[in-house]
């Protein structure tokens, strides 16, 4: 039977502090369960309601609908950066968790192996992320880093970095490389000043509106149109 100081341990892992501190993260439901235990992580415990009860689950729960079960898993040991050839993604201080989530879950989709997040970024084991990824974070690597510096190693490389502006090219009517880094950035202010000096290509998504149009595209919504169109050149 858990004990109070368990459920309570369980629960304080919804802030960074304590996942830190113990080395791990929550996740919840059946399938992101299942994709914890069929990864490379190490799953610490399995939880569910009907062997611990509707009352333990909801007070150690995430969520504000707590599900069925809960897994805690051991975070990863942190990695050094290896550059390979490759195409890449580069988030720069995407702050929102459902953003970064999804971003996860694009790459995964879009084969992108590897995520380069600068050090102001949401935390890839936050709850929000972890849940909106939907099973992605346990497939695509997140390597926190000095973002500018990735840029510059990568030209030093001879591999384009690409970044999302305003007042880009379109798009579609670039030359684009099946290797690159392609850098998206925060919700609000874009590609931080520092980041934007080391992209060598400045790509737009144009809009198609006729007159008054939004101002902008959520990062997450750009970085499914970008990543399609850099699949779809490369097939």
């Amino acid at each position: 039977m858990l004990t109070n100081a368990e459920i309570k341990r369980i629960k304080s892992l919804k802030e960074k502090k304590f996942r830190d501190e113990f080395g791990q993260f929550v996740v919840e439901g059946e399938k992101m369960v299942d994709e914890a235990l069929s990864s490379g992580f190490r799953v610490v415990a399995v939880y569910r309601e009907e062997e611990i009860g509707r009352d333990a689950m909801e007070r150690m729960s995430h969520l504000s609908s707590p599900s069925p079960v809960l897994a805690v898993v051991e975070k990863p040991k942190p990695k050094g950066v290896a550059l390979e050839r490759g195409l890449y993604a580069g988030l720069d201080s995407v702050r929102d968790p459902g953003n970064f989530g999804t971003i996860l879950r694009l790459c995964d989709w879009f084969g992108i192996p590897t995520v380069f997040a600068s050090s102001d970024c949401v935390e890839v084991f936050n709850p929000k992320v972890v849940q909106s990824s939907m099973g992605s974070v346990f497939r695509v690597e997140v390597l926190y880093c000095d973002l500018p510096d990735i840029c510059r190693r990568f030209r030093h490389m001879d591999i384009p970095v690409y970044g999302t502006f305003l007042d880009g090219s379109n798009i579609y009517e670039q030359n684009l490389a099946d290797e690159g880094l392609i850098v998206f950035g925060n919700e609000a202010n874009g590609i931080s000043r520092e980041t934007a000096g080391e992209v060598s290509s400045r790509l737009l998504i144009p809009s198609y509106a006729n007159g008054r149009t939004a101002e902008s595209l959520n990062v997450a919504t750009a970085a499914a149109i970008i990543l399609s169109e850099f699949r779809r050149r490369s097939r």
